[in-house]
């Protein structure tokens, strides 16, 4: 144990803690009387039909293995592998939050660059900006027509302002000294933005990046129950109309690790872009 490093060791009680709650969780399920062991009043009564309530692991690591074995199966418009459902929801996320990135990033960079814009459009960004994402869903609804559309609409909308604000702030905080030697050496405002305020406001424009993708994730399995089609957050809902919880808590699971994994991606991004004064 000595001669684990500190990763390998958080790793390894990692393990055992999901170990130990794996355990604790199936032993907490009462398990169901098999129909042979029901007595004769029990049968009338119809006590021997399977109860709905919260799975094992089991039963859930059962269902991982049965949907992951072929996620992109397609039987129909409500019955799609969980493959489809995530690949919809991701396609919604990244084009809403690449939209919101086209527009977030200049705007914020040219209102960090001065400060009477700044001034100008604080007042509409702190209005704006507390508005819950799902709010705008029956305007976008009316407006756009289709639901689609609104979905990726909803996901622009709550990507842009982290993004938005992030990069402000962070072209605001470059250091006028360096500003005033690109001035000093003549260079133009456009190569003055590129070379100098780019590179320094990058790790802060990245951080509100990789707090907005957080955020589209979370709104999309909502975004995503309320337009219905396809998507994960429909797959969860579709599985509760069905009452079939275990597929609820395996998707549950699903959001869980691909929001983690988008996580780590911008994690790796924001850790290679750094600036060194």
């Amino acid at each position: 144990m000595g001669t684990l490093s500190i990763n390998q060791r958080a790793a390894l009680l990692s393990v055992v803690m999901l170990v130990v709650g794996l355990l604790i969780w199936e032993a907490a399920i009462p398990a169901q009387k098999a129909a042979e062991e029901l007595t004769e009043y029990e049968i009338l009564t119809g006590a021997g039909a399977p109860k709905a309530g919260v799975p094992p692991p089991s039963q859930v690591i059962a269902k991982a293995w049965e949907q992951l074995s072929d996620p992109f199966y397609d039987a129909g418009p409500n019955d799609k592998g969980i493959g489809i459902q995530i690949g919809y929801s991701i396609y919604r996320v990244l084009t809403g939050y690449f939209l919101a990135a086209l527009i977030a990033i200049p705007f914020g960079f040219l209102i960090g660059m001065s400060q009477v814009a700044y001034k100008a459009f604080n007042p509409f960004i702190q209005v704006l900006r507390p508005i819950s994402p799902l709010a705008w869903m029956p305007l976008a609804l009316f407006i756009i027509g289709d639901s689609e559309a609104s979905a990726i609409f909803v996901i622009f909308i709550c990507s842009i302002w982290p993004m938005l604000i992030n990069t402000a702030f962070g072209v605001a905080g470059v250091r006028e000294d360096w500003v005033n030697v690109a001035r000093t050496h003549e260079l133009g405002p456009i190569r003055t933005a590129f070379t100098v305020i780019l590179p320094a406001a990058a790790p802060t424009i990245l951080t509100g990046m990789r707090i907005s993708i957080g955020i589209a994730w979370l709104v999309i399995v909502a975004a995503e129950m309320l337009v219905g089609g396809t998507g994960i957050g429909y797959y969860v809902w579709n599985e509760w109309n069905n009452l079939d919880l275990t597929s609820v808590v395996f998707s549950i699971l699903m959001i869980g690790v691909v929001g983690m994994l988008l996580d780590a991606m911008f994690g790796l991004l924001q850790r290679r872009v750094t600036y060194a004064e």
